[in-house]
């Protein structure tokens, strides 16, 4: 059910992160995304750090990736995790499931630290992230602007 992904996987995957984009505060993105761009994210991705989706069948119902934490090298043991569930299959484990193999890929690469950014209010992310034993460390105030309102971000860390 989870595997890394591949480029192929790119217009699913806009397909659940679009309803995001155009339809919640979650991601600061205003615009859909295209296929071909998401391959490049996948591919850029997947040089250096983790891309995992939870496909049933033939159907991608989430995903998981790791970015870098800042560009400095200092940083390099530090990574920041997303998760995007298809919304009608939210509720069934699957964001945790694609997070606890997520972690489990940053470890074996030796990554430290792990930061999670939640768009708030946001109760079922915070709830996810918790639930995987990271702790608050930091909130911004509208530091984001969509939908015609300021977006407080919460950061979620968890030291592997």
């Amino acid at each position: 059910m989870i595997r890394s992904a591949t480029i192929a996987d790119a217009e699913a995957i806009c397909t659940i992160y679009n309803h995001y984009v155009l339809e919640t505060t979650i991601t600061f993105e205003e615009a859909a995304v295209t296929p071909s761009e998401m391959q490049s994210r996948i591919r850029e991705t997947l040089r250096a750090l983790p891309w995992l989706v939870w496909e049933e069948g033939v159907v991608i119902l989430g995903f998981a990736y790791a970015s870098k934490w800042k560009g400095r090298c200092a940083y390099r043991h530090s990574a920041e995790v997303t998760v995007y569930v298809e919304p009608r299959c939210t509720g069934r484990g699957i964001g945790s499931k694609l997070c606890e193999e997520l972690l489990t890929a940053l470890r074996e690469r030796n990554f430290h630290a792990v930061i999670g950014g939640i768009a708030l209010p946001n109760p079922a992310s915070i709830a996810l992230h918790e639930r995987l034993g990271f702790r608050k460390v930091a909130q911004f105030e509208q530091v984001g602007w969509k939908f015609g309102r300021w977006i407080d971000v919460g950061y979620w860390q968890l030291l592997l």
